[in-house]
């Protein structure tokens, strides 16, 4: 049931190891606070969940970045 509910929402796991990754990599190097890191994990998130909706990824970023990917 567990492996089920995580392959289920795969994008957002990937997304949110590759955030908590990041977010730790800046942390010990850097310092900043802990928002620095939870804007990691959100951005993450939220790109792991647009692919979990099997949205483009060149269309997310377009949206986040416009004029940049085309």
């Amino acid at each position: 049931m567990m492996w089920e509910l995580l392959w289920e929402h795969k994008g957002k796991l990937m997304g949110i190891l590759a955030g908590l990754f990041f977010g730790i990599i800046y942390l010990l190097v850097g310092f900043w606070n802990t928002l620095v890191f939870v804007v990691f994990v959100g951005t993450g998130y939220y790109i792991g969940r647009k692919l979990d909706h099997k949205e483009d990824l060149r269309e997310i970023l377009d949206r986040i970045l416009p004029g940049k990917f085309r």
